[in-house]
């Protein structure tokens, strides 16, 4: 094989023979040289490949873990949103528990206020209903929002008990209006002696006027008050002996006198019918009774118009 070589001036040429060994090597490295550029260019994108495949996977995990995690910090969130408001409905619960023991309470006081027949109304039983079955007119009933409800019963309940205590209120009322109320006799036993107005003196024979009216009686005897309200006066007056004053508020006033023993001081609410004294002489009296005076604004009335009065 024959190799010539010109120079740039074409000037001078040279001949070159190569034998086959170097004819062999020139082949090796004129083919060789593209399949080893080739074979590095092939390594080179295989690393870089795998370079950006491991940036591409930790990438990946980061993000993953950035997602678990905002998860994770959400359900924890929601966790606690119903831990609050499964306290908050336990709170509204024992709230309303409560209440409706209080109205059950109110409930059973205003039966025996209103004295009706035991039984007749039972706080603790469900209100009993019924009937034949009938045609459907709509749909069952489809409670709403659990809260919503909730809260439609505590409205209910604040009503049913606004109701109930005004109509305690107007119970009590009625009820201390009748307490107070004059009417009736000062003792349990005992007979009219003497009455209210112009009469003669037992003592020296003139007329005289008496204030009151005289129940005899057994010495001892229970005194009664005829109606509710504040003892004023309890013990000595000249004439009068033993003497009990009780103001029962609206301009009246009751005096019982010549008592035994006064049981009530000055001071104590006493009750309508409550014993207040025992029957005696003390004072200006010919024998035991009671001498029971009414005051009405400050003035004397007859008190046999209040004991022959009709019980409110």
């Amino acid at each position: 094989m024959k190799v010539i070589v010109v120079n740039k001036y074409h000037s001078k040429v040279r001949h070159l023979t190569l034998g086959g060994w170097t004819r062999a090597l020139l082949s090796v490295c004129v083919l060789g040289l593209p399949l080893g550029i080739g074979v590095y260019l092939g390594h080179k994108l295989a690393a870089d490949d795998t370079a950006t495949s491991d940036v591409l996977t930790a990438d990946t995990t980061e993000k993953w873990s950035e997602n678990l995690a905002e998860q994770k910090q959400e359900m924890i969130t929601a966790r606690d949103r119903a831990n609050t408001q499964l306290s908050a409905i336990t709170l509204r619960m024992a709230e309303l528990q409560a209440r409706l023991v209080r109205l059950d309470a109110l409930g059973e006081r205003l039966t025996t206020i209103a004295k009706l027949d035991s039984g007749e109304f039972d706080f603790n039983q469900t209100p009993a209903v019924g009937g034949p079955e009938t045609i459907a007119l709509g749909e069952a009933y489809k409670p709403p929002e659990f809260m919503r409800t909730v809260e439609q019963l505590i409205d209910k309940i604040d009503d049913r008990e606004q109701q109930l205590e005004t109509l305690e209120a107007l119970m009590a009322k009625r009820k201390l209006q009748k307490d107070i109320f004059v009417a009736g006799r000062p003792v349990s036993k005992g007979w009219m002696s003497s009455r209210f107005g112009r009469r003669t003196d037992p003592f020296n024979g003139s007329i005289s006027w008496h204030n009151g009216v005289d129940f005899a009686g057994k010495l001892g005897s229970d005194i009664i008050a005829v109606a509710s309200g504040v003892v004023v006066e309890s013990g000595e007056r000249s004439g009068y002996g033993g003497i009990v004053e009780i103001n029962h508020g609206g301009g009246f006033k009751t005096r019982y006198a010549h008592n035994k023993k006064n049981l009530v001081k000055i001071g104590d609410v006493v009750k309508k019918g409550q014993i207040i004294a025992l029957m005696g002489s003390s004072g200006r009296s010919t024998g035991p009774h009671v001498h029971f005076e009414v005051y009405k604004y400050g003035r004397p009335v007859d008190p046999a118009t209040y004991i022959h009065r009709t019980h409110r």
